[in-house]
């Protein structure tokens, strides 16, 4: 099972740059419980980029840049399939 809607779907963030940043997302219930990921831009972030810091919902950013800046999405997976939250908006000003 995976439901349709996200418990917490991001908000847009606006930060000065060398700003933390965090995107929050709680994921759609479902069974099992899904696993959460991100994209920015549409392409899928790796938990191997030092920069960023992905941990439960979370995706935490220590030190924003400007080329952080863009346009983020939370995806839910299971084995039931896959389900994206409505778009976040990280400015770097």
């Amino acid at each position: 099972v995976l439901r349709d809607d996200f418990r917490q779907p991001p908000g847009d963030v606006v930060v000065a740059a060398g700003e933390p940043a965090v995107l929050e997302c709680v994921p759609p219930r479902g069974h099992p419980e899904p696993s959460v990921s991100w994209k920015k831009d549409g392409v899928r972030l790796s938990d191997k980029d030092e920069h960023l810091t992905i941990r439960g919902g979370k995706l935490m950013v220590a030190s924003t840049r400007k080329s952080d800046a863009g346009v983020y999405v939370c995806v839910a997976t299971n084995v039931v399939g896959e389900r994206d939250s409505e778009p976040a908006e990280l400015v770097v000003f």
